[in-house]
């Protein structure tokens, strides 16, 4: 049986469909929550449904203030991080050829350079304990590509080679660190698409339909519990056959 009490978690992108999902579904397994999101109404709402979890308004986008913010959490999670989340993300689609540098910028920086950012500074705290997870939240697109989005698949990608990169230097300190990758998953972003692409998407997927955000919460889940512990340098692939690694 999954039990995650006595387990200290810091979620980045609380706010969002799956951070939600996620959210909803460590709480529901014991384990102690900070959760993190720029939405302050949002996290208002997460505070009122969940008594127990901690909310953080913080965005991951402010390089300077990320030490800081995570010398707060480990405070606040009385000096023991054990599972580290990397879940927030931006898009900023364009085709390449009319692609501002600005756009490029803004989803590197966060997608990959503030998850780096992140990860580091709380890989020292795991270090002092010599134990902890990071699931790292990818994207399909990570490795196939995707038109209008050459920003945010290399920095998909990134987060995946930087993933292999850290489960390697610190699988001797008992860190492990995994990905986990969602394809088309139901969400407010995808409720936009229409109708007719929607099918063509579809038909695109084994499974002939979108993923829900508790797929990938089940996934975390088990990265995140005691089954997992003999994983690292590793990516689930959520996205119901859409694509095989």
């Amino acid at each position: 049986m999954i039990d995650l009490k006595n387990l200290n978690v810091i979620l980045t992108g609380a706010t969002g469909g799956i951070g939600g999902a996620i959210l909803e579904k460590l709480y529901n397994y014991n384990a102690k929550i900070i959760a993190t999101g720029t939405n302050e109404q949002k996290l208002k709402i997460i505070k009122e449904k969940y008594k127990n979890v901690i909310t953080k308004k913080f965005d991951i986008s402010d390089h300077t203030q990320i030490e800081q913010f995570i010398d707060e959490c480990n405070e606040l999670l009385e000096n023991r991080i054990d599972i580290l989340i990397n879940n927030a993300g931006v898009t900023q689609d364009n085709l390449t050829i009319r692609m501002k540098k600005d756009e490029w910028d803004k989803v590197i920086d966060l997608n990959l350079t503030s998850n780096f950012l992140i990860t580091k500074n709380v890989i020292k705290k795991m270090l002092k304990n010599k134990n902890g997870k990071i699931i790292n939240i990818t994207s399909v697109v990570g490795h196939t590509g995707n038109l209008g989005q050459a920003n945010y698949a290399a920095s998909k990608a990134g987060l995946i080679g930087m993933s292999k990169s850290l489960a390697l230097e610190y699988g001797k300190k008992n860190i492990k660190v995994n990905c986990i990758s969602p394809g088309f998953i139901k969400s407010e972003m995808t409720d936009k698409i229409s109708e007719n692409f929607k099918q063509v998407l579809e038909g695109k997927i084994s499974l002939e339909r979108f993923g829900m955000p508790e797929d990938v919460a089940n996934a975390v889940l088990f990265l995140s519990s005691d089954l997992s512990e003999y994983i690292t340098g590793e990516t689930i692939h959520v996205n119901g056959g859409m694509y095989f690694s």
